[in-house]
């Protein structure tokens, strides 16, 4: 026997090559840094080396798309400088009941311009993401519960084009980007390692195309997701109630993956609430992955069980921020070129779109409808876009800036302190004078300042009925109009509160 005769470890591989492997990833290390390389090559490994080519493996999908898109060239200048003579280096995405495994169709070979991957968080937040799963086990491989029966649980439309593709990064969502592309990454099995993941945004800033795009993501990996607003939750859930098959749907929601909720804040109703909250624990205890998303955080959403908003506060809670420039120039920038596919002869200059830009900053909504509007004023009057003309197509989208979000806290202390007297006087039962005038203030500035409905403000003042702040406002209204004085504290009130 041949003493050059190379001995094949386990795996198929033999030591030599397994020795220039871990060159390979000494390297790549060095090059990129821990924090990068232990966010997305521990998980990189070599399968074998045949016909020429190095097949390597990762054990997701999402894995495979990102490393393609974003180290393909750094990978394979390592590995040549290592294997002499391979000339491809392979990635497949391995079976997550064995180590490695064998292909004999081969696989995707890494490429530089590989197309752009569902994952394209800044590596900067991989280092966080990385280690808050330190120390999580991974479950014991269970049964894919994806469901093909006509009696399967049906959840809301889901739109193609929102995707992780299409989702533009700034700033602003680049640390909710990069957990949700986290989340859909996970198989079927794993722990989960936000849960639940909570969103919040204000309207048009991207919340619902995130969450859609996850929803795809998770079914693309072979994980049964259902993607719910809450008024889908509320009619099913009602419906099963009338027809009843509440026990059926509760076990269909029990039985899935990933359970995505949309706009929870409109969820409503103390029995809906309790099915909501009894399927939240039982996903999360089942160690099932929950992604939910709203208009404000946790904490200011007043109208949920408290039982609920504290399994909200348990998880991880990331806020999409308002767009900046440089984000507003790529949302209008993609618009721009969905436009001219129809519209071949579209055409914005860059100062226009800087205009745009400068000009709306509220949110993504407002942007495309700012490009509808160019983009008729071009196709209809055949004039050529110039600021001046943008100016006058998108005046009735220019908005001065948002007033700042009141809390009904804040309304209630400012009261108080106004007038002299605790917030606990607000709230109690007291109806002297000196403490029923100020309650119905706070009441009266809680409706015009904030957008909780009466019932809401009544539960936010000791628990009183709507009909009585709808009192309290009508009475603070009239007295204001007969009385100067009065309409000037209120006006100073509100001036101070808009101002804090």
């Amino acid at each position: 026997m041949s003493d050059h005769r190379e001995q094949l470890a386990d795996d198929g591989v033999t030591a030599e090559d397994r020795s220039k492997w871990d060159r390979v990833r000494h390297r790549l290390r060095s090059d990129l840094g821990d924090a990068v390389y232990n966010s997305w090559f521990t998980r990189l490994e070599l399968e074998r080396i045949d016909g020429g080519a190095v097949h390597l493996t990762v054990p997701t999908k999402f894995l495979k798309s990102w490393v393609q898109s974003h180290y393909a060239p750094r990978i394979k200048a390592r590995v040549a400088s290592e294997f002499s003579k391979v000339e491809r280096v392979l990635i497949d995405v391995r079976s997550p009941m064995r180590k490695t495994r064998s292909r004999e169709d081969g696989a995707d070979q890494v490429e530089s311009n590989a197309p752009h991957c569902a994952a394209r968080a800044v590596a900067t937040f991989a280092p966080a993401l990385e280690a808050a799963n330190e120390g999580n086990a991974r479950r014991a491989a269970r049964p894919m519960t994806l469901r093909h029966d006509a009696d399967a649980f049906v959840g809301s439309p889901l739109d193609r084009r929102l995707s992780f593709s299409t989702f533009l990064v700034g700033p602003s969502n680049q640390l909710a980007y990069a957990a949700a592309c986290r989340v859909a990454e996970a198989r079927a099995g794993d722990l989960p390692m936000f849960n639940p993941l909570y969103a919040h945004a204000a309207v048009g800033l991207g919340k619902t195309h995130l969450l859609q795009a996850l929803a795809h993501a998770s079914n693309d990996n072979r994980r049964h997701t259902i993607y719910l607003t809450a008024e889908r939750f509320m009619s099913g859930f009602v419906s099963s109630l009338t027809t009843h098959t509440s026990l059926a749907f509760k076990e269909k929601l029990r039985g899935i993956d990933v359970l995505i909720i949309d706009d929870v804040q409109f969820l409503q109703g103390k029995s809906i609430q309790q099915e909501f909250c009894h399927t939240l624990n039982a996903l999360i205890d089942a160690g099932r992955q929950v992604v939910v998303a709203a208009d404000r955080p946790p904490s200011e959403l007043d109208t949920l069980d408290e039982r609920v908003l504290s399994r909200f506060k348990g998880g991880l809670c990331v806020d999409i921020g308002p767009l900046d420039e440089s984000l507003r120039i790529k949302i209008l920038a993609a618009r721009i070129a969905s436009a001219k596919e129809s519209q071949s002869s579209f055409y914005v200059p860059p100062e226009v779109i800087s205009y745009v830009a400068r000009t709306i900053a509220t949110n993504g909504r407002d942007l495309e409808g700012a490009v509808n509007r160019l983009l008729a004023h071009a196709t209809l009057t055949g004039a050529p876009l110039t600021v001046e003309t943008a100016e006058t197509a998108i005046r009735d989208l220019v908005r001065t800036q948002d007033p700042k979000r009141v809390k009904i806290d804040d309304i209630q202390k400012l009261v108080a302190s106004h007038y002299n007297i605790s917030r606990s006087d607000i709230l109690s039962s007291r109806r002297t004078a000196n403490v029923v005038r100020p309650r119905q203030i706070a009441m009266y500035l809680s409706k015009v300042l904030t957008l909780r409905s009466l019932p809401e403000i009544g539960r936010r003042f000791g628990g009183r009925d709507h009909t009585t702040v709808l009192h309290a406002v009508r009475k603070i209204e009239e007295l204001a109009a007969k009385d100067k004085g009065l309409a000037e504290v209120i006006e100073l009130l509100k001036r101070i509160l808009s101002e804090q």
